[in-house]
C-alpha cells in the first residue's frame, strides 16, 4: 500500500490560499495541466476531447482562465499555463489524489468509484478537511496501535461486511505484533 504524503504546513497554507476558481474551471486548468505534461502545450480541441464538452464552452473557460492570469491563450494559438496557473492546476491535482488514495488505500473503496468521487469532492471540500484526511492517514501508518495492519484490517472488514469478525484473534495479532 502506498504511503498518502503527509499533510506539511505548507500543504495547508496552499490549499488556503486556493484561487477562488468554480469546479469548472478547476476542471479546465487540471487537464490543461495533463496535456501540457503530455504534449509541453496544450490545445482546445484536446481539452475538449479529454473534458467531453463543445468547443464554444472550453473558449469560454480559456477566456476566463486567461483574464485570471492562469494561461497565455490566444485564439488559434497554443495554450500554456502561468507559473500562477501551474501552482493552482498542482492544488487541484493534489486535492484530488490525496482524496483518491484516502477512498481506495483507508476506506477500500472501489478505483473507479474512488475516482469519480475525488472528482467531486476535490472541488467541495475545504482544504482543513482534505489536510486532515492525510495527517490521519499518516498517523495511522506510523501509530503502534494502528499502522498498515489497522488500515488492511479495516479494508478486509469492509470487503467481508461484519461476517467473520473475529475480534479476539486480531487483538492476539496486535499483541504479537508489538511483542516483536
Amino acid at each position: 500500500m502506498a504511503a498518502v504524503p503527509p499533510a506539511t504546513l505548507s500543504d495547508c497554507s496552499r490549499m488556503r490560499e486556493k484561487n477562488d476558481l468554480s469546479a469548472s474551471l478547476e476542471d479546465y486548468i487540471e487537464a490543461i495541466y495533463h496535456i501540457i505534461e503530455e504534449k509541453l502545450v496544450a490545445r482546445s480541441k484536446e481539452i475538449a476531447a479529454r473534458l467531453r464538452v463543445s468547443r464554444a464552452s472550453v473558449t469560454e473557460a480559456l477566456r476566463a482562465l486567461s483574464r485570471k492570469g492562469l494561461i497565455n491563450y490566444a485564439p488559434y494559438e497554443a495554450i500554456t499555463l502561468t507559473q500562477e496557473g501551474r501552482v493552482v492546476a498542482e492544488d487541484v491535482i493534489f486535492r484530488h489524489e490525496a482524496l483518491k488514495r484516502f477512498f481506495v488505500e483507508v476506506l477500500a473503496i472501489d478505483d473507479a468509484v474512488a475516482e469519480e468521487g475525488a472528482c467531486r469532492i476535490e472541488h467541495a471540500a475545504p482544504p482543513e478537511i482534505i489536510a486532515r484526511m492525510i495527517s490521519f492517514t499518516e498517523f495511522m501508518q506510523i501509530c503502534p496501535r494502528g499502522g498498515d495492519d489497522m488500515i488492511k484490517g479495516f479494508a478486509d472488514y469492509c470487503r467481508r461486511g461484519r461476517q467473520g469478525d473475529n475480534c479476539g484473534q486480531c487483538i492476539s495479532h496486535c499483541l504479537d505484533q508489538s511483542a516483536k
